[in-house]
């Protein structure tokens, strides 16, 4: 609110020719209005020192969240390199499985083919014996 200055003696002068109590009020209050327009509360003014406790309290926050955040990078480092070891000893023993496998299916392909060349050579001796066993008739 921007008001005209007025001196202390114009505000005496119009409070001793007011005709009454409304109207001294009324010039007292406008005379206080204009001084806290002309001068704000001190609380609300920085101070030097208020604004040094502001920046050292600052600057202590951000200590902190900078410590905080190195410790989150070094867990999460930590964590990372529990996660490739653990891929990688996963990755051994599904290696290993897979190896057992492959054995497993060699060996039975194996027993297979013997099984059908024993097979192949009862057919055949038995087809032979056939033979000669009606030739003998």
């Amino acid at each position: 609110m921007a008001h005209s200055a007025l001196s202390v003696i114009d505000v005496y002068e119009q409070l001793l020719s007011a005709p009454d109590d409304k109207t001294r009020a009324r010039i007292i209050a406008t005379a206080f209005e204009r001084l806290e327009d002309r001068y704000p509360e001190l609380k609300d003014l920085a101070t030097a020192t208020g604004v040094r406790e502001t920046e050292l309290r600052l600057l202590k926050e951000i200590e902190k969240i900078r410590q905080e955040t190195q410790q989150i990078r070094a867990d999460m480092h930590k964590f990372e390199q529990q996660i490739r070891a653990d891929m990688l000893q996963t990755e051994l023993r599904l290696q290993k499985e897979i190896a057992e496998v492959n054995l497993k299916i060699e060996i039975t392909s194996k027993k297979q083919v013997q099984w059908m060349v024993g097979l192949f050579f009862t057919f055949a001796f038995t087809l032979i014996a056939a033979m000669f066993g009606v030739s003998l008739l």
